[in-house]
């Protein structure tokens, strides 16, 4: 194949076809992928087609698509405008699962040399929860709890105790998923079905309710019950994108308690740096693998499966029959 891709061609179905190599525009360059994660809740859910009509869900599933948006590759041309400099590092994009993809220079995150591929592609997921965190105003001493512990859910325990909270409660049905939580006194895992949660999470933290709860279940069933463990005016961060309508009693759970609630996703991100708005996904990005490089943040307990990109339809097999006991899916591209 000249450029073999991973492509939705209907709900469900999973093909590697051949594409065209791109040819970089102006300001642009050419990208060999080394390797590829796999964002598990987006990808699946555009995977299913199961979407409410007229959600936006139902926009975006339309079928044949490429898929991903998670890459790490080696800059092998640049095209006019472009600092010849870039040409033989390592990136990472958002660019899709193929073999040879085009990036303009400014969205490309320079990988450190200390940082391995693997590590890289968790960036674009990253910068989504450092986008979440910055826009719900998290400081230093504060307790927080995310509900949800896949990939996502594991970057935010992470980046919720590099910006100094404390303590951190994962709360996750999975044993699997629990055991992938950071140790250390600042963390908490609970499984969040037996016993009082709240009575819990109360004598982890002083008997105070907790200042921040970060929501990436993803379940509309689970969701109101997740502000009973904030304090009154606490903050509610939504980072998850769940598929159906939530039930959700605005009085009870929200006016009555003067509590925010915070919506937070990557598109959120401001397209160019400012005085006013300077973290750009760029930016994000760029910390991340700052951070990670320096030893500040561990993200590579976090692979659990490596698929080379042949096999792709058994990758998301894997996910779609057991994903409580998956984590990172990388495909491995050379």
């Amino acid at each position: 194949m000249n450029n073999p891709a991973i492509v939705f061609t209907a709900p469900g179905r999973v093909e590697v076809q051949d594409r065209q190599v791109p040819e970089p525009a102006a300001g642009e360059v050419l990208i060999r992928t080394r390797r590829s994660l796999i964002s598990t809740g987006t990808e699946l859910a555009l995977l299913s087609g199961q979407a409410r009509e007229s959600s936006v869900w139902a926009g975006l599933s339309r079928y044949p698509q490429q898929a991903g948006y998670s890459n790490v590759g080696e800059v092998v041309a640049a095209a006019e405008g472009v600092d010849l400099a870039w040409v033989g590092r390592r990136v990472e994009t958002h660019s899709r699962h193929a073999l040879w993809v085009t990036c303009p220079i400014a969205e490309l995150r320079a990988v450190p040399g200390e940082v391995t591929d693997e590590e890289a592609t968790f960036s674009s997921l990253a910068e989504v929860a450092m986008n979440g965190l910055r826009r719900v105003g998290l400081t230093w001493g504060e307790s927080v709890a995310v509900f949800g512990l896949g990939i996502l859910g594991q970057l935010a325990v992470r980046l919720c105790a590099l910006a100094g909270a404390g303590p951190v409660f994962g709360i996750e049905p999975s044993e699997f998923r629990r055991g992938l939580m950071p140790r250390g006194p600042v963390f908490h895992s609970l499984d969040g079905r037996s016993g009082d949660l709240e009575i819990a999470v109360r004598g982890f933290n002083a008997w105070r309710a907790l200042d921040v709860v970060i929501e990436l279940t993803g379940k509309p069933e689970v969701i109101p019950l997740e502000p009973l463990l904030l304090r009154d005016q606490g903050r509610l961060l939504v980072l998850s994108s769940p598929r159906d309508a939530t039930l959700f009693d605005f009085h009870d759970l929200c006016n009555r308690r003067s509590l925010t609630i915070v919506g937070a996703h990557g598109a959120s991100h401001p397209p160019t740096e400012t005085p006013n708005a300077p973290w750009t996904g760029q930016r994000h990005g760029e910390l991340f693998l700052e951070r990670v490089g320096a030893g500040l943040l561990s993200v590579r307990e976090l692979v659990s499966h490596r698929f080379p990109f042949e096999r792709a339809a058994d990758a998301y097999r894997v996910l779609v029959e057991n994903r409580s006991e998956a984590m990172g899916v990388v495909f491995e591209w050379s």
